[in-house]
């Protein structure tokens, strides 16, 4: 490893840093804080980074495959069977609407038929973790614009693999492709995917279990990268895109209790690399490009809001929404995810996408992320004011179980004590946060654990909150904690059910919605204080 490749290296990094620091304060997503900051350090303004040579490259493809791999691990065959027609028809409706105007348009540009259709293809992709962060975080995850978003954005992921299988296809310039080589590569594809389904089974019920028999997260890791690597050596050795290898990892180790613990284990492999790869292709983007030809890409990054706006609207409309919460969720889904960056940065290096066209596509990308959460905050208020489903709060009921599982929601101080306390009674113990960093110890001390946002109901599903008999929210929070206790009680209204608030005010506000019994920081630390004072006056007297 060269001295110059180590320097743009720790550049990369603290930039990155920096960029996770500064959209943190700001709220804003830190795909688009990795992509900013890559433009400002790369050639277009500060020029800190060379990379001459080219090496960067390697470490951003392992970005990409970590990615990929996180997303097979989270990749959900059931929602997808949930969701069903709507993610169909709203899929495909969606995808078709956006690709084949923008492939006709560049076609009419005197580009090549192979480069239009890929890059149609990428700009049809939006953000999953962006959009799914903002509906959580808003509290519109379970609401009916929210689902059938999220069945979009889930069929737009399965959609990325057959679309990396047509980037091979698409090779060779105007040489055509052979009805062999067609059947050849989708041969070769089905036996690819028969292999990986028998290795998620043998994985699951036998490999995963005697490494989690050792309780060692070092052998875990050991063994995740070296399993990543060979299914991405595997899909690359018989003529597949390696991305497709690293996806079908990812399933591989997808659906069984040790799946959460192995992403929590692969993280920082995947955030550390995920920012070298974001940043990277910032450094690509070349901000003069907007100054050389303003007009040209800002008409197209106008019009690629408008386009995805108006299909996604479309499909929304088609899946039983009313045209104002479409439209609203439209907005919010009206930009170039990250999955565009790794199918265009396949076609560049294949060769069906060239320097230039490459560049612009990340330019009017990157432009669409930066212009997201304002149009996301005014999409989700627009969709989410003509719906109030939530107004009906569940009554509350008998809470006489028997049931010896117990979750905890929220890993901090207070939540590690309780967790220790009802482990020590007997207890079942699952616990729930969303930094799998807090989980870690928990993993590694045999407690089951989840990382996620617990308002999510797939969240609390996978903790079983629907069969445990007492269930413990420690959030610091008290608006996250009355959209955990919401999300509780509307898949468990029989267990009992203990929140800590903060503040007096919202103890009211957690019985109404059926809590058994309200903690109240506030109460708890002035009835502490009386004590306190009155201990302290009676021993003046004394003296």
């Amino acid at each position: 490893m060269s001295q110059s490749l180590v320097h743009d290296l720790l550049i990369i990094l603290c930039a990155g840093l920096v960029a996770g620091l500064v959209c943190r304060w700001l709220r804003a997503s830190v795909l688009v804080g990795y992509l900013v900051v890559g433009a400002i350090v790369g050639k277009g303004v500060l020029n800190l980074i060379s990379d001459s040579e080219h090496q960067l490259e390697q470490f951003a493809e392992v970005g990409v495959f970590f990615l990929l791999f996180s997303i097979g691990l989270e990749f959900s065959i059931d929602d997808l069977k949930r969701l069903g027609t709507k993610l169909v028809i709203g899929g495909t409706v969606q995808m078709t609407l956006v690709g084949l105007p923008v492939a006709y348009v560049l076609a009419q540009m005197q580009m090549s038929w192979q480069t239009s259709v890929l890059i149609g293809a990428a700009v049809a992709f939006s953000s999953t973790v962006l959009v799914f962060r903002a509906l959580s975080e808003c509290g519109q995850s379970e609401q009916s614009h929210g689902q059938r978003a999220i069945g979009i954005l889930l069929f737009q992921d399965a959609a990325l693999v057959p679309l990396l299988l047509l980037v091979p296809l698409l090779m060779g310039g105007d040489n055509e492709v052979s009805f062999t080589q067609y059947s050849i590569l989708a041969i070769t594809s089905i036996v690819f995917v028969v292999v990986v389904i028998g290795l998620r089974k043998i994985l699951a019920r036998w490999v995963i279990p005697l490494f989690a028999g050792y309780r060692s997260p070092d052998l875990i890791i050991l063994f995740t990268i070296v399993s990543l690597g060979g299914v991405t050596l595997a899909a690359f050795s018989v003529g597949l895109p390696p991305a497709v290898g690293s996806f079908a990892a990812g399933l591989i180790f997808n659906g069984n209790r040790w799946t959460k613990q192995i992403d929590a284990l692969v993280l920082p492999f995947r955030e550390t690399f995920a920012a070298v790869f974001f940043v990277g292709l910032g450094l690509i983007f070349d901000p003069r490009l907007f100054l050389s030809a303003p007009l040209e890409m800002i008409f197209g990054l106008v019009g690629v809001i408008v386009i995805k706006t108006i299909a996604a609207t479309i499909a929304l409309k088609l899946t039983g929404l009313s045209f104002k919460r479409a439209f609203g969720m439209g907005l919010g889904l009206a930009h170039i995810g990250e999955f565009a960056f790794v199918l265009v940065l396949l076609g560049l290096e294949s060769g069906v996408v060239d320097e230039l066209a490459y560049q612009r596509v990340v330019a009017i990308a990157v432009g669409s992320l930066v212009l997201t959460p304002p149009l996301m905050r005014l999409g989700l208020r627009w969709a989410g004011s003509d719906e109030h489903t939530d107004s009906a709060e569940p009554q509350r009921l008998g809470r006489e179980t028997t049931s010896k599982r117990a979750v905890v929601i929220g890993a901090g101080p207070i939540g590690r004590r309780i967790a220790s306390q009802l482990e020590t009674s007997g207890h079942d113990v699952c616990l729930v946060d969303l930094s799998p960093i807090n989980l870690h110890l928990f993993a590694q001390e045999g407690f089951r654990t989840v990382a996620g946002d617990a308002t999510d109901r797939q969240i609390l599903m996978a903790a079983d909150v629907s069969e445990c008999g007492i269930t413990v929210v420690c959030l610091p929070h008290d608006a996250t904690a009355v959209r955990v206790v919401r999300s509780v009680r509307k898949l468990n209204r029989d267990g009992n059910l203990v929140v800590r608030c903060r503040y007096q005010s919202s103890a009211k506000k957690m019985q109404s919605l059926g809590v058994d019994c309200v903690v109240s920081e506030e109460a708890e630390a002035s009835i502490a204080l009386t004590r306190a004072i009155t201990s302290l006056e009676a021993n003046r007297s004394t003296t």
